[in-house]
């Protein structure tokens, strides 16, 4: 089946015009390039970047830089428009972090009939050891959090039925990863090496990687309010019981002078303030709504223009 390959692309020309290459020397000629120029102004990604490493493909040209999720997005909701389920869509990102050699391994169990989408998890990585703890914190927070566990990325591949499915999706422009984990597919995951980049220099910061992580939670805003205010309910009743406790040792002359009114005081400050906490969780928990239906060419409102790059003949 034909692979149509989606990737955000930002300010990274030289990057993404040798992964175009490497795409075609991999992957084979009838390999279809969706990228998305993220509102590049210094190094706007043209369609004969495409055509160079003979390939056919489009650029989509957005109005405003949107993050590279939504960037995604936007690239897979044109997909879901444009293509029929004949084809394979992989999204990867644009840098050759995500090698185009392991995208053969990717696709190779989405010929099972129990598999709709095929996720890249990691055996490798290159980043620094800082980046490896902030994940493993997240990985740790977002299961404390969320009730599910989460280790991959963008990297992954998926049948037409479900690209469908995830574009349809409003929590698709908040977190890809997170969005196949809630959409109810059936995931199977691939461990892959990450390589190095190809030129240039990751755009990603600590701030960046801290939203990113919390948009994570958003899409799973209410299983996250719901078990922050179990935790809210669970403190407000040790507080009860301890001033209970400090009551009691006071009337039966256990308590020092001066120790009962500091730890009533702080246990009672203690009970207001998660009951508090645990009214507005409940309250939010009432206002939130579940993800809608988005409209078919819905993500037209953020393209400024589609480039089509044609396989030359020779």
């Amino acid at each position: 089946m034909r692979k149509v390959v989606v990737m955000p692309v930002y300010e990274d020309l030289e990057a993404s015009s040798k992964l175009f290459v490497e795409l075609a020397r991999t992957q084979g000629g009838d390999t279809f390039i969706v990228a998305v120029d993220d509102g590049s102004v210094r190094q706007p990604l043209d369609a004969t970047a495409i055509e160079a490493s003979g390939l056919e493909g489009v650029v989509i040209k957005l109005r405003r830089n949107v993050g590279h999720q939504r960037a995604i997005a936007i690239g897979l909701s044109y997909v879901a428009e444009q293509f029929g389920d004949d084809v394979i869509v992989v999204t990867m990102d644009s840098d050759g972090e995500d090698t185009p050699e392991s995208i053969s391994a990717l696709v190779q169990d989405l010929a099972r009939d129990d598999v709709d989408v095929v996720v890249a998890t990691r055996r490798s990585r290159v980043e620094s050891l800082k980046f490896k703890a902030f994940y493993v914190v997240y990985k740790l927070l977002f299961s404390l959090l969320s009730g599910r566990r989460i280790s991959f990325g963008n990297f992954m591949a998926a049948k037409m039925p479900a690209v469908r499915r995830l574009a349809s999706m409003q929590e698709l422009w908040t977190h890809v990863a997170a969005c196949v984990l809630g959409s109810k597919l059936r995931v199977h995951s691939c461990a892959l090496d990450r390589g190095p980049r190809y030129a240039g220099r990751s755009k990603m910061n600590f701030v960046g990687l801290a939203l990113h992580g919390f948009r994570a939670l958003m899409v799973f805003a209410e299983d996250v309010l719901v078990r922050v205010g179990i935790a809210c309910t669970i403190v407000a009743a040790l507080s009860i019981t301890g001033g209970i406790i400090a009551t009691a040792l006071k009337m039966f002359g256990f308590a020092t002078p001066g120790w009962f009114s500091l730890a009533f005081g702080i246990l009672l400050l203690v009970f207001l303030q998660t009951a508090a906490l645990t009214l507005i969780i409940l309250m939010l928990s009432g206002m939130i709504r579940s993800g809608g239906v988005l409209g078919i060419g819905s993500y037209r409102e953020f393209v400024e223009d589609v480039q089509h790059a044609r396989r030359k003949v020779a």
